[in-house]
């Protein structure tokens, strides 16, 4: 026979190891809050990143021919856009930790149902994000839907 660890249930040494007063999960829940709010206020937060952008002309004027400043730039982009969206989803990360500890501390079934509905939303835009950021490693984001009649996928 298998321990309960293995078959999905909880050991009695597990399960006591999972049990903390209430007040521990407040405390945890209010150093995420703070967190957040330090990350939000912060010059890493999504907004502020978002903000800060180097324009292609910067790098050497506007029409010149430069391939080097080229390839920097579309660097930058790409480098920009990973922060940016890691900024996001990290905000996001946290808020969802925020919402589980209060679950956690006063039940699941006592949380509001706007804190709820947050939890899932987060939970679907982290999803989105990843799934996107799959898709663009893999090369999938970038075929476009065809109703050309050769095609029998209707990808390209």
């Amino acid at each position: 026979m298998l321990p309960a660890d293995l078959t999905g249930g909880a050991s009695p040494q597990t399960a006591a190891d999972l049990k903390v007063g209430a007040d521990v999960l407040m405390t945890f829940k209010q150093r995420i809050d703070k967190l957040l709010s330090e990350f939000e206020d912060s010059a890493g937060s999504a907004s502020k990143l978002g903000a800060q952008r180097v324009s292609r002309a910067s790098l050497s004027g506007h029409g010149l021919d430069f391939h080097e400043a080229d390839a920097l730039f579309t660097q930058y982009q790409s480098v920009h856009e990973h922060i940016t969206q890691l900024s996001k989803t990290l905000g996001l990360q946290i808020e969802a930790m925020g919402i589980a500890t209060q679950g956690a501390q006063n039940g699941f079934d006592n949380l509001d149902d706007d804190q709820r509905r947050r939890f899932w939303e987060i939970q679907v835009e982290t999803d989105r994000l990843y799934t996107e950021s799959q898709e663009k490693k893999s090369g999938e984001g970038e075929r476009k839907l065809s109703d050309a009649k050769k095609s029998t996928k209707g990808l390209q």
